[in-house]
């Protein structure tokens, strides 16, 4: 593998490299990324097209369904024509006509637990952009068990959320910690409540951002969900601390 950048690579990066936080060796760690994104719906979207548009090298894109006309005025890397396609097949289509220069692997098949240990071990971040709360813990549970960063995303109505869990350090608090299985979670949806397509592209933006950060070794904030009022357009923090008798991250 090359160990610097290509000519056509610095002029097509070179807004991204020219901050000092990032650079020339910020862009080569984004070029060397791999990434899993679960789910290619509304936050899924987005969060891709963002990644690839960066130059992460690889990205694995998950999801079992297929286009649907209710998708089209939130899911915009999808048009009319792609109705009745799977999702993650024609998003990395797209994505590679985007950005020749990265690699995308398909997975067309919702990820279940042997998947999911198959490719979180593969990859430096995971991306949650499901709308399933089962995949959620799933995902939560082997990101903790291989010491994988997880960026978990939600949006329904006006609102969302966002949350960083990164297991490599021993303090940072998972999903379990803040909706544990035991009690009754946020079961919410897209298909339950509605939404407003601007808050997915907020709240994915917000993913996006927060994974090239943890790519380029700058400094993200654990322990700290984040919530978008998209009414007020107010983004509040709320601190959460890792708890001793969580099933997944603690110390029972």
């Amino acid at each position: 593998m090359l160990l610097m950048l290509s000519q056509h690579e610095q002029l097509r990066y070179s807004r991204q490299i020219m901050l000092k936080k990032i650079g020339e060796n910020g862009q080569l760690a984004l070029r060397d990324a791999k990434v899993l994104i679960v789910g290619m719906g509304g936050l899924g979207n987005p969060v891709s097209l963002y990644l690839a548009a960066a130059g992460v090298g690889t990205l694995f894109i998950a999801d079992g369904d297929n286009v649907d006309i209710t998708n089209l005025q939130r899911q915009i890397l999808f048009t009319e024509s792609d109705v009745g396609t799977n999702k993650a097949d024609i998003g990395a289509e797209k994505l590679q006509q985007h950005n020749s220069d990265i690699t995308v692997e398909v997975i067309d098949e919702m990820l279940d637990t042997e998947l999911a240990h198959y490719y979180i071990e593969q990859v430096d971040v995971v991306i949650d952009c499901t709308d399933n709360i089962a995949t959620r813990y799933l995902l939560n549970q082997v990101c903790v068990d291989k010491k994988t960063p997880l960026i978990v995303g939600a949006a329904t109505g006006f609102d969302g959320q966002q949350l960083v869990v990164d297991p490599r350090d021993p303090e940072s608090a998972c999903y379990q910690c803040l909706f544990p299985a035991s009690e009754k979670a946020p079961t919410n949806n897209c298909q339950t409540v509605g939404i407003v397509g601007p808050v997915l592209a907020i709240v994915a933006g917000m993913q996006s951002l927060q994974a090239i950060k943890l790519l380029t070794g700058n400094a993200i904030h654990i322990n700290q969900l984040n919530m978008f009022d998209g009414l007020s357009n107010q983004w509040q923090q709320f601190s959460l601390k890792k708890q001793p008798d969580c099933p997944v991250c603690g110390d029972c």
